[in-house]
């Protein structure tokens, strides 16, 4: 198929006028990573300096992200193109609310996550590259959600793979090795298939600007292979989301390398395929997305509850919460099936409550080892009586993934739960509830035996550490204010949900005047 030509003459597409200030801070987020990754590059032989220089970076790039996000809620999309060049032609960050949310929520996670890692990672990390590779990783995420291009999306997540490959076989043991390996396979896959998408969208619409696609594709659904893009980019977004039936890499992968990585992985990664796929199927593929519907409910309700029973059969508890990131995963998609405020305002509350939560989670995993002398549920026993602050956080955290009150889990399924109801989808609600349910026996059954079991042999008592109970206690108070306090982030996610339903202001600031070429 020819691509559609421009008859936009291209000495008129050149920028000729100073680009706003605060435009640039649609950049900001990412130069900021890239360059604090290569200043820690370089100081490799220099350990300590490298975590007490990240520690601070990471904190700067929340604060870059929450100025961007209060910028893009007070005044709407703003858009950052590069070269000079307007769009289509130039590459665009162009930044909605969705975007922001999504940045801002994942670098409070990796804040949490560079704290812990001063105790979780030993020099030999440090010299092995954690903090650059962990730099790069948020360039990488942070890009993902920042972009207004299709092929630059494509571009951030070989950066986020790349860095998190290194980050995977950090301390390079056996048991790393083989999950780095079920992780790049079936990755690479899903990264191909995105490939070919994108050549193929480049052959129906002579532009990857998501602006302009978004715009040009009700002109081309006649005429381009839309579903055959909608389906390719389903499965390859499902891959990278570790959605059901191509989910088996996760639980395999997400237990071997350092606690840290494992939390990062688990709070960022996934969360990156899943806005992609919102990005992709809700705001540039509308009508396609509504056809295959019935296919992505399946896939979200097989998804739930074969996350929920993994997590019962598992005996490891990183394992164990591999499968809780996969049932969370399975009721974002549900909001995607179900589409409308409701649905998609559901899956975007539940992805910023995920992030936070699945990386709390994980770093509680690693507290729970080093108090309790491992991960497996066999030899676990008396936290309890070790540390009563710590079983009540760990409590209030297991609660918060079961979807129960007043945490922040509840709200967005109660979202999805009415909107599956709305619609008279009465299978895709029971799924959500019954994925719930058997979530809550999972943890009903850890909490059990790690905590309230007496210890097989003498426990030496083991008080927190600030680097270790700083993080944690900081993204729990977040899972408990957000589900005392829901409006805020109600209202943030149904504003982004309906930014994504009706982008007229998205592509408004891609082309303030006169629309697309």
């Amino acid at each position: 198929m020819a691509a559609p030509t421009s008859t936009v003459d291209l000495s008129a597409a050149l920028i000729t006028t100073p680009v706003p200030i605060g435009h640039w801070l649609a950049i900001l987020p990412v130069a900021h990573c890239i360059t604090l990754g290569a200043v820690l590059l370089m100081l490799r032989g220099y350990p300590r300096l490298q975590a007490w220089l990240a520690i601070p970076g990471l904190a700067a790039l929340a604060l870059i992200d929450a100025a961007l996000l209060a910028k893009v809620a007070a005044e709407g999309p703003l858009t950052m193109v590069m070269g000079r060049w307007l769009p289509p032609f130039g590459i665009a960050f162009t930044v909605d609310l969705f975007g922001a949310l999504m940045a801002f929520t994942a670098a409070l996670a990796a804040l949490a996550g560079g704290i812990y890692a001063l105790a979780d990672i030993g020099e030999s990390g440090r010299r092995y590259g954690f903090f650059p590779l962990l730099m790069l990783l948020m360039a990488g995420v942070t890009g993902a959600f920042l972009t207004g291009d299709v092929f630059n999306l494509y571009v951030w997540f070989e950066v986020l793979l790349i860095s998190s490959f290194g980050l995977i076989i950090l301390g390079s043991e056996r048991e790393q090795i083989d999950g780095a390996l079920k992780y790049a396979v079936l990755n690479l896959i899903a990264t191909t298939l995105f490939l070919i998408g994108v050549g193929i969208l480049y052959a129906a619409f002579g532009t990857l600007n998501m602006a302009d696609i978004a715009e040009k594709a009700g002109d081309l659904r006649g005429t381009a292979p839309l579903m055959t893009l909608a389906s390719l980019f389903l499965l390859a977004f499902g891959m990278k989301a570790a959605a059901f039936p191509v989910n088996f890499w996760l639980p395999a992968a997400y237990h071997t390398p350092r606690i840290t990585v494992s939390a990062l992985f688990a709070g960022l990664l996934t969360k990156v395929g899943i806005y992609a796929l919102i990005r992709v199927m809700v705001m540039l593929l509308p009508v396609e997305r509504q056809e295959l519907s019935l296919v992505i409910a399946l896939a979200a309700a097989a998804t739930i509850l074969v996350g929920a029973l993994g997590a019962l059969a598992e005996n490891d508890i990183r394992r164990l919460f591999g499968y809780v990131v996969i049932s969370g995963i399975g009721n974002m998609l549900a909001g995607v099936a179900l589409g409308g405020l409701g649905g998609i305002s559901g899956a975007v509350f539940y992805a910023l409550h995920s992030m936070v939560l699945m990386t709390a989670l994980y770093l509680a995993a690693g507290e729970i080892a080093r108090r309790g002398g491992g991960f497996s549920l066999s030899a676990l026993g008396g936290l309890y009586r070790q540390s009563g602050g710590f079983t009540a956080l760990s409590l209030v955290l297991f609660l918060a993934a079961c979807g129960l009150p007043p945490f922040s889990g509840f709200w967005p399924k109660v979202i999805l739960v009415k909107a599956s109801l709305d619609l008279g989808v009465w299978w895709l609600a029971a799924s959500i509830l019954v994925g719930g349910f058997l979530t809550t026996i999972a943890f009903g059954r850890l909490f059990l035996l790690a905590y309230w079991r007496p210890a097989a042999i003498a426990l030496t008592p083991s008080g927190p550490r600030w680097r270790t109970g700083l993080p944690l206690a900081a993204l729990t108070a977040l899972v408990v204010g957000f589900g005392i306090l829901p409006e805020q982030l109600l209202a943030l996610s149904q504003s982004a949900a309906a930014g994504l339903a009706d982008p007229q202001a998205y592509l408004h600031s891609v082309f303030p005047v006169g629309g697309a070429p």
